[in-house]
């Protein structure tokens, strides 16, 4: 059973979106290449997504009562990681978005799994202003912390 907690348009300023728990603050700085390849930054509250544009782009997140069945043929970037979320609400937002009137949203309390499903990459225009690119983010808890994986990768032409 799956609920979806936000479906609209972020502004990915700087190419990222994150998502923490909303008493801790700190994000991910690990900025290595191959964090950049991964997409995806893990902390101990937090993630970031790195997207394929710097504009507003499409996300959807959903709560999974447990983790979800991989579906690997339908996107074309995948990666997992888990991070803490104490208070039990999540705060999603573009990296330079405003904090008190970003998204908020409910979840179980602890440990959560986390996976982030990308698709629509290939659509970029050649000025990398407009494209097609969404993501899919799928939240489940998790009875222990798992480490950051990468299932998919899809690299640029």
């Amino acid at each position: 059973m799956s609920k979806i907690l936000y479906r609209g348009n972020l502004f990915a300023d700087y190419f990222q979106i994150y998502l923490r728990d909303e008493t801790h603050p700190d994000l991910p700085d690990d900025y290595t290449d191959e964090v950049i390849a991964r997409r995806l930054a893990a902390g101990p509250y937090a993630i970031i997504l790195h997207t394929a544009r710097n504009m507003t782009v499409l996300v959807c997140v959903e709560w999974h009562d447990q983790c979800p069945a991989l579906d690997l043929d339908a996107y074309q970037h995948v990666a997992e990681a888990g991070f803490h979320c104490p208070s039990g609400q999540l705060m999603l937002a573009g990296l330079t978005d405003y904090g008190p009137t970003a998204p908020r949203l409910a979840v179980k309390a602890g440990a959560l799994g986390m996976r982030v499903n990308m698709s629509g990459l290939d659509t970029l225009s050649e000025d990398g202003l407009d494209g097609d690119d969404h993501y899919l983010v799928q939240l489940w808890h998790a009875a222990e912390l798992q480490d950051l994986r990468l299932l998919k990768s899809w690299s640029e032409r």
